[in-house]
């Protein structure tokens, strides 16, 4: 399976993945999860806000044991963020069978549309759309950096667009749900192989648009220039060491400049920040200072700033019983918090919810140079079919 996957959608320039939603990649992705569910007789359903779905036992009757990733990527980003969920689920469930375990709950492995948020701008919107996080309104209003809204892209796809919207018939079938991923750092690199997440960061993506006023970059003296680089770069400087001072993260990862011209001052500079902090007052208080510092130069510089908040979403605490239980099934595993968001943070508000994560010695994730070794990756399959066993053959 792992082998399958590897070439779909990859950069030869770079090495790295641009598997994004909707795309010929995606599609690509998304015919070999339906074609493994098949082939392991497993019922493949579509939803309504484009996630698919692999069912073994009846999914209406209820309590059912989840598991499962996501196969998108950001841009030029690493194999297994993401994948490694998906395939581990497929080879979880293999395992399983081949302990002839009697399974007592419907047990279904789910892949979520775009999560990464790299098209659209928003993370997570199949899990988003199905919990309501994401009104379909405002779903429709998504587009991406050719102007293609996300209606229009999931409808060329062959996806129908007009049912998006909150599946509370399809969560209310969810007794739990667990997803596995490779580790985005290093607390497991001196620990086990595997370990279990507590909670989630809050986090979110801010977007700044500094408007300038475009001007010809070799007569215009540098007294009259009003020139949005200068404020989004010291906003930039600014951002890292607020951050660093507060103990959280800030960084400005993307940036689209207008007109875009060598020789020209631009007009507008639009930067955005992601952010992330352990508790939800500092993370408040990180952009605000950030906000401010941002305005602050923008007056000296005659540019006008202004802030839009784009996604946010709060701090999550895993459902302590099912992450207790899921530490005593490994042996007693390392419990770990993460600054990371996953489809699994976003259904923590509606059903039980738990994640494993696989060891990344490296610690480098969304980059080609993401990496896990194949016998954590198999410490990672194993576990989680110890975890599905313990949940759903009781």
């Amino acid at each position: 399976m792992w082998a399958e996957l590897l070439p779909v959608g990859r950069s030869a320039a770079s090495g790295g993945y641009r598997r994004f939603a909707w795309n010929a990649a995606d599609a690509e992705c998304r015919a070999w999860f339906e074609q493994q569910a098949r082939d392991r007789g497993l019922a493949y359903e579509l939803d309504r806000n484009g996630n698919q779905w692999a069912w073994l036992g009846d999914p209406e009757a209820g309590g059912a044991v989840v598991t499962g990733s996501h196969l998108d990527s950001v841009p030029d980003g690493g194999a297994f963020d993401g994948p490694l969920g998906v395939v581990s689920s497929f080879a979880a469930l293999d395992e399983l069978r081949s302990r002839k375990a009697e399974f007592s709950r419907p047990l279904a492995i789910v892949n979520f549309g775009d999560e990464e948020g790299a098209r659209f701008g928003v993370a997570c919107i199949g899990s988003r759309l199905t919990t309501g996080v994401l009104g379909r309104e405002a779903a429709y209003e998504l587009r991406d950096a050719d102007g293609v809204r996300l209606p229009d892209a999931m409808e060329r796809a062959g996806q129908d667009p007009t049912a998006l919207g909150a599946d509370r018939e399809r969560l209310a079938r969810i007794g739990a749900f667990v997803e596995l991923h490779v580790e985005q750092g290093r607390h497991l690199a001196e620990h086990q192989p595997v370990g279990v997440a507590s909670a989630i960061w809050p986090h979110g993506r801010w977007r700044f648009d500094f408007h300038g006023e475009a001007n010809h970059a070799g007569t215009t003296r540098i007294e009259d220039r009003r020139d949005p680089m200068l404020t989004y770069a010291t906003t930039v400087l600014a951002a890292r060491k607020k951050a660093r001072l507060a103990g959280a993260l800030a960084t400005f990862g993307k940036v689209a400049v207008e007109p875009n011209g060598t020789n020209a001052i631009a007009s507008l500079v639009r930067g955005w920040l992601d952010s992330r902090a352990a508790d939800e007052p500092t993370l408040t208080a990180l952009v605000a200072e950030i906000e401010r510092a941002a305005a602050e130069r923008g007056e000296r510089d005659g540019v006008r700033v202004e802030l839009t908040r784009e996604s946010y979403t709060p701090v999550v605490d895993f459902d302590g019983p099912l992450r207790d239980r899921l530490a005593a099934v490994l042996g007693g595993a390392p419990v770990l918090p993460t600054g990371a968001g996953h489809d699994a943070g976003i259904l923590a508000s509606a059903v039980p919810t738990a994640m494993l994560f696989v060891r990344n010695p490296s610690g480098v994730s969304h980059s080609p140079a993401e990496h896990a070794e194949t016998a954590d990756c198999l410490a990672g399959v194993a576990a989680l079919a110890d975890v599905l066993e313990d949940l759903a053959c009781q």
